[in-house]
């Protein structure tokens, strides 16, 4: 079938032109990604400072022992946007997730927002993490005796003397020259790690769970009950990375059946781990003595178990290093959709010969979030995150919706239950957090929503795959 041209910014790609079995008429990526690949995948996205650093945080300052609560409310509310992704991963499984299925539902200015603003928000968290690993990284080789010079170890501002965040960039250049090799290779790599950090997260648990005094969940809401939904809106940006996993269908083997298992099982394996990872730290110290920065090291610690604290900051750092690797595949992906529908350049859109990989968009995306871990603060740099995600869920969960109704009769493996009050919930979920941004958030996505309407209309809207044929050249 091919493209239908017109409709302005609210053509639509046509979900039979989306569909698995349609040749497409640019550059395609290798299947070759199983059902516990993708999982591991998903819980390398969702597993990392959610447990290593958040539980802590929320714990001592926010919820107290109802921490674990807020992990379940969080885990509910990003549940309904899991459902509508694991439709849609089903029905097209293609590379571009929200920005995929927000150009097949809504229309091509709809799906560029979401995909222009997950260009910046992906890349943005690859950074955010890469500074917190290399701070737990300076903490280690400090517990070594050994000591990098004062400009090696933060942005400036950051610290006397500190010029760059050396680590933190060089961090990001190795996930992008590993994601280089070719997908089979990085996710094989991908999935080791997420092995030994699930590993590390329960010998946590197996050990703790010994030295739980199970005095110290009283009082269980020392915040109020407002403070395990305080706390929810915290953990939620932690209980979510199927998302950045689903831009991979077009490199799943079997994307109709697996990427919606794939979604699931990561959500439910990872809810579990956070719920019993919870009760554990807890329940091993008062709520008032929890490190809000590593809350399971100094647990252990206060109980003599120092060798096992720094396994665990060993594991820490194993751990959140896989969500890197996740957004960093993530924003690739969409990037290379974008480019291949003719929005960007299709020169970004071209695959290596030899890995079948988007090889140019992967070395951009690495030296550009290379550049922000190395020379923003953690703080500034996390103000670019949060919002695009938040919209995209939106997006996500208002589409399933819309095309439920209007295309009943098109083939979905997987099918959003209690339609339409499950995505119903994921919207006002997601709208109800937005609201807790800082104001600084709403000004950078304002500045890069002008960025992007000058870009769309200067380019995009011309060079589009749905612009017809009297589009001006191949963007190439």
């Amino acid at each position: 079938m091919g493209l239908r041209a017109g409709q302005g910014v609210w053509r639509r790609k046509p979900i039979e032109h989306i569909e698995e079995t349609e040749g497409g008429s640019g550059p395609r990526l290798t299947r070759v990604l199983g059902l516990w690949q993708l999982t591991a995948i998903g819980v390398g996205g969702i597993i990392g400072a959610g447990i290593f650093t958040l539980a802590g945080t929320v714990a001592n300052g926010k919820a107290g022992p109802a921490v674990l609560l807020s992990f379940l409310i969080a885990g509910v509310a990003s549940a309904a946007a899991a459902f509508s992704y694991a439709e849609f991963a089903g029905l097209i499984p293609k590379a571009g997730s929200a920005y995929t299925y927000g150009y097949a539902v809504l229309g091509e200015l709809a799906g560029w927002f979401i995909g222009w603003d997950l260009l910046l928000e992906y890349t943005a968290i690859v950074a955010v993490v890469a500074i917190g690993i290399s701070g737990y990284f300076s903490f280690l080789l400090g517990e070594m005796g050994l000591h990098l010079p004062a400009w090696l170890l933060g942005a400036p501002g950051t610290g006397p003397g500190h010029r760059v965040d050396l680590f933190a960039a060089a961090l990001c250049l190795l996930v992008a020259y590993l994601l280089t090799l070719g997908i089979k290779n990085a996710a094989r790599f991908e999935t080791i790690v997420v092995g030994l950090k699930v590993l590390v997260v329960l010998v946590v648990i197996g050990v703790g769970f010994f030295h739980v005094d199970t005095g110290n969940y009283h009082p269980f809401f020392p915040f109020g009950v407002g403070g395990a939904f305080t706390g929810a809106a915290t953990v939620f940006f932690a209980v979510f990375g199927y998302d950045a996993m689903s831009t991979a269908a077009e490199e799943s083997r079997d994307a109709r059946r697996h990427m919606p298992k794939a979604i699931m099982y990561s959500l439910a394996i990872s809810m579990v781990l956070y719920v019993l990872a919870c009760l554990v730290l807890t329940g091993m110290q008062n709520y008032r003595d929890i490190n809000p920065e590593s809350g399971f090291s100094t647990a252990f610690k206060s109980v003599g178990l120092d060798r096992l604290a720094d396994v665990i900051a060993v594991g820490a750092i194993i751990g959140i290093l896989t969500v890197m690797f996740t957004f960093m595949l993530g924003v690739t992906r969409v990037f290379f959709s974008m480019s291949r529908d003719g929005l960007l350049p299709k020169w970004f859109a071209k695959t290596s010969v030899r890995h079948q990989v988007p090889t140019r968009v992967t070395w951009i995306v690495g030296v550009a979030s290379a550049a922000i871990a190395g020379f923003l603060p953690i703080g500034e740099a996390a103000e670019l995150t949060n919002i695009g995600i938040l919209l995209a869920f939106v997006v996500v969960c208002i589409s399933v919706i819309v095309l439920r109704y209007k295309r009943p009769e098109l083939p979905r493996t997987f099918r959003t239950p209690g339609m339409p009050v499950v995505p119903a919930i994921g919207v006002v979920f997601s709208l109800w957090l937005i609201t807790f941004l800082a104001w600084q958030t709403w000004v950078r996505f304002a500045v890069w929503f002008v960025i992007g309407l000058v870009v769309y209309f200067t380019y995009s809207y011309r060079r589009s795959e749905l612009a017809g044929p009297d589009r001006e050249g191949d963007g190439s």
